[in-house]
């Protein structure tokens, strides 16, 4: 399977599980970004092809997503990664919503 299929898989799996939508063409549109979004959230998916034992997050990255949610006119952003296919997704999100969530218990 290219990578290609693999991240239409791993998003496929993501929306579903996040009630969200898929973004066509991952997001390559200049009116269109990231790869899957919701009322208030744009998402964007890493796929890992092979299992894993450690992922990068890199500050661009980020900041090009916070900046792709603006422009969006979401509330928040996430960064969705795993360690290989079919297994559990980890979400990279900012302090702000972090802490909205750990305050509504």
């Amino acid at each position: 399977m290219n990578t290609r299929k693999y991240s239409n898989k791993h998003e496929k799996q993501t929306a579903l599980k996040m009630d969200c939508k898929i973004q066509p063409n991952s997001g390559a549109t200049p009116w269109k970004k990231g790869d899957l979004i919701s009322d208030a959230f744009l998402m964007d998916c890493k796929t890992s092809i092979t299992d894993k034992k450690q992922f990068t997050v890199k500050k661009k990255e980020l900041e090009k997503l916070t900046n792709e949610r603006k422009s969006m006119g979401k509330v928040y952003e996430a960064l969705v990664f795993n360690f290989g296919p079919d297994q559990e997704n980890y979400y990279v999100i900012p302090e702000r919503l972090f802490k909205k969530l750990k305050n509504n218990k």
